[in-house]
């Protein structure tokens, strides 16, 4: 039982001592006075008891007078009260424990799985992976209502200490393939050291929310340490324009002569208010529009007659010249020449991570944080627009929001977005389920923590499967061809069924970027590089690859 309800539970008992002692006192003052009976106080205890319990009252009822009934009529509320009262303290509880689903505390069933230890939010990403390439696994829970919660939802789980022994032997650490280890920093080192004992030839792979601790999960023994926030935060800072660099959209390489590309465009650019067949980006440009991103919704293909406003972000592919011409047109025809400024909004590993790889432009850095430490110029909190001013965003190219709580985030969008309409607003969520409510905020570009570190674990664990972009809003993954097998592109229609996009086949080794989609059939062997939404790579995983 737990200290509130044990505090909760004697409460209850003393109210219903106090209760008695005043019930009997008052009743045997009445006898007394009211109904010329006087009679001992335990016999008055008796009364009160069966007044309490509904059981009746004996030889005493009924009474003469209206003042003694309506004070039996109290006690008998009372009573009701009382046992009501009873029945949600210790009935209901037991009932809840009684009838609820225990979580199991072994997987003796599982082969060849994947622990994760314990259960997060980013960590529900990589099981999602996993479910949808049918990869067995099993998570590892101490709290029981989390595992219970798990369980019901038909996820595997196993409810113990994952930094125990003999929990993991439970999860079948022997018969695994790999151990995932997302808790806290010290904690992931216990882990690390406890599967190392049960079963010293399992991979172990360990989230990182401090990189300057990575070290020591590495002397525990594990096999790659991954740092999601680092990651992010370098990938916000390539987002953000530069004095020297004012298009700054990597791409993701594809073969020799292969790119993806995610462009965004600018306001008094070429390609600004136009339309999607106006700009013509395979006539006018030889690039394939694989998608675009209106208002943080990502739409493929692009509509033709949809405007390319400020802000749209465009994802195309093609060779690296051609998309440089895009880039060009893409980019704002004004270029400032003087060093810009940018805004980090939360200083933590992502905000220094950001903060770093801005160091090495000529950006000027302005740092925000609620705590008093290195690297910070302005101490407050970024939700407050008194300290925003103080801040200063006008003339910023951009705002880079890495707050720990989601709601914070959001709340802080807003403020930064009445204060500037113009300013570029970059913002991690924590969750995925808050991208949109923050781009609904305001924000021009977002990115999940949870989604980065699902995929850095999947192209980590999954062996068959490589990820090629974990920090862009799509995935990028190369996968079995599988049912693909014997079929063409266009007959299998695959952009219809899953909505990805099919940008090369891999055959011996060799990447192959230019064929004809009606015409290439695939091969036993094959492996096809796709890209999409989280939620369409799974379609077609489920598709071509179950």
């Amino acid at each position: 039982m737990s200290l509130w309800r044990s505090r909760r539970a004697g409460s209850y008992l003393a109210l219903v001592a106090g209760t008695t002692v005043a019930a009997t006192l008052l009743y045997n003052y009445g006898m007394a006075t009211l109904e010329n009976d006087p009679q001992p106080l335990y016999r008055s205890l008796e009364v009160v008891f069966q007044t309490f319990t509904t059981t009746g009252y004996g030889e005493d009822a009924p009474w003469s007078t209206p003042q003694m009934n309506f004070l039996m009529i109290g006690l008998q509320l009372t009573g009701i009260g009382l046992i009501l009262t009873g029945v949600d303290i210790f009935a209901v509880p037991w009932l809840r424990s009684a009838l609820a689903t225990t979580p199991p505390t072994t997987a003796s069933d599982l082969e060849d799985h994947v622990i994760v230890c314990e259960y997060s939010p980013r960590g529900d990403a990589f099981i999602e992976e996993l479910e949808s390439r049918g990869q067995e696994y099993v998570v590892v829970e101490s709290d029981e209502g989390a595992a219970r919660e798990l369980h019901e939802t038909d996820r595997r789980v196993v409810h113990g200490d994952p930094e125990s022994i003999d929990v993991l032997e439970d999860a079948g650490i022997e018969r695994a393939r790999a151990v995932v280890a997302d808790a806290a920093d010290d904690t992931n080192a216990s882990i690390v050291l406890s599967a190392q004992e049960a079963n010293p030839e399992i991979r172990v792979v360990t989230l990182v929310e401090d990189q300057r601790l990575g070290e020591y999960h590495r002397i525990a023994g594990a096999d790659e340490v991954l740092s999601p926030r680092q990651l992010l935060g370098e990938s916000f800072a390539h987002r953000v324009p530069t004095a020297v660099t004012t298009a700054v959209d990597e791409g993701v390489e594809i073969g020799n002569d292969l790119e993806l590309v995610e462009l965004s465009i600018a306001e008094g650019s070429d390609l600004c208010g136009r339309t999607a067949d106006a700009v013509g980006l395979r006539n006018r440009f030889g690039v394939d529009g694989i998608g675009a991103w209106f208002n943080g919704d990502f739409e493929s293909p692009i509509p033709p007659d949809r405007d390319l406003e400020t802000g749209t972000r465009l994802l195309v592919a093609g060779e690296p010249d051609r998309i440089d011409e895009l880039r060009a047109e893409a980019a704002s025809t004004v270029h400032p020449f003087a060093a810009r400024r940018v805004v980090i909004a939360g200083y933590g590993e992502a905000g220094m991570a950001a903060g770093e790889a801005l160091a090495a432009t000529n950006t000027r850095v302005t740092v925000l944080d609620s705590d008093d430490k290195d690297g910070v110029d302005i101490v407050g909190d970024a939700r407050d627009p008194a300290t925003i001013d103080e801040v200063g965003i006008d003339g910023a190219s951009a705002v880079i929001i890495t707050l720990d709580d989601d709601t914070s985030a959001i709340f802080a969008t807003l403020v930064v977005r009445d204060l500037d309409p113009s300013v570029d607003i970059i913002v991690r969520a924590n969750d995925a389920e808050n991208v949109q409510k923050l781009y609904r905020a305001g924000a021009d570009y977002v990115q999940s923590l949870a989604t980065v570190s699902g995929r850095m674990l999947a192209s980590t664990v999954l062996e068959d499967e490589e990820v090629l972009a974990v920090d862009r809003q799509v995935d990028v993954v190369r996968l079995p061809a599988g049912e693909l097998a014997g079929r063409t592109v266009v007959d299998a229609d695959v952009r219809s069924r899953t909505g990805c996009t099919v940008l090369a086949a891999v055959r011996d080794g060799e990447t192959i970027t230019e064929f004809d989609p009606a015409a290439f059939v695939f091969e036993a062997g094959d492996e096809v590089v796709i890209a999409g939404t989280d939620e369409s790579v799974r379609s077609f995983e489920t598709l071509f690859l179950d």
